[in-house]
């Protein structure tokens, strides 16, 4: 069965933008007035929260604080993530958080066989626009034909539902798409949908149960940043291509032998 998409997540998937985040809410939080400064252990910990609103909340639950002054930051959150998202974009238009190595490789395998793209993603569409705009250039919006982003469900990772919408928009069946993660978050999701899924931790998200990947790799790999030892022999080569991951994708769906 041949793949007809590649679904990927954005955050430490397509570019490794933790690192982007994190300041950008740090200065959030100066411009709010807030006496908040979040260390690179900690924010690796509100990671395993999906969703910047989402993450900021969890964080404001954990303070020791008088219940009215949580309720009162409980109504700040929208405006302060607001100003993190613009100072997001500020950011990455500036040339922060480069590309993981093979992505732009692999997606432009992907274009020239006529294999489709989306994105599932759990943080804004603003953030993703500035992201693949800053990247790839202002036209590379159009390269994606579905963006299901985290402003647009109910339920973020792990829920499967960003990429139940990717695939609606797509019209097509999981089982002839490939995911592509990062996180134990996106991994659940993307598996609860149904899709063969291709995990590439990052530095903010290592030691994380992986178990159930399809396919565990350091990275996509590159000519200039090549696998090696076990992720080689996964990927087939010093890279993943397109061909291997049809190799590697059509094996998995062939019924088990009796």
């Amino acid at each position: 069965m041949n793949i007809r998409a590649l679904i990927f997540d954005v955050d430490g998937t397509i570019a490794d933008t933790e690192e982007t985040h994190r300041q950008a809410f740090n200065a959030a939080f100066l411009e709010h007035d807030l006496a908040w400064d979040w260390g690179q252990r900690e924010y690796a910990e509100l990671l395993r929260t999906s969703g910047g609103k989402e993450r900021i909340a969890v964080y404001i639950e954990s303070l020791r604080l008088e219940p009215q002054e949580k309720a009162r930051l409980r109504r700040m959150v929208q405006l302060i993530h607001a100003s993190k998202t613009r100072i997001y974009g500020e950011l990455i238009a500036d040339g922060r958080a480069p590309l993981r190595p093979g992505v732009a490789r692999l997606i432009g395998e992907a274009r020239a066989a006529g294999v489709r793209l989306g994105i599932a993603s759990t943080t804004t569409s603003a953030n993703v626009s500035a992201l693949i705009g800053a990247q790839f250039g202002a036209d590379a919006w159009n390269w994606f034909e579905a963006l299901a982003c985290g402003d647009v469900v109910s339920n973020k990772k792990p829920a499967p539902d960003i990429y139940t919408r990717a695939l609606g928009m797509l019209r097509l069946p999981a089982s002839d798409c490939i995911a592509f993660e990062d996180s134990v978050n996106g991994l659940v999701s993307a598996k609860a949908a149904g899709l063969y899924t291709v995990v590439t931790p990052t530095a903010w998200s290592e030691g994380q149960d992986y178990s159930g990947a399809d396919l565990l790799l350091r990275s996509l790999g590159d000519a200039d940043a090549p696998l090696a030892d076990e992720d080689a022999r996964r990927a087939g080569g010093p890279y993943l291509t397109l061909e291997r991951l049809q190799q590697l994708h059509a094996a998995a769906q062939r019924p088990a032998a009796a």
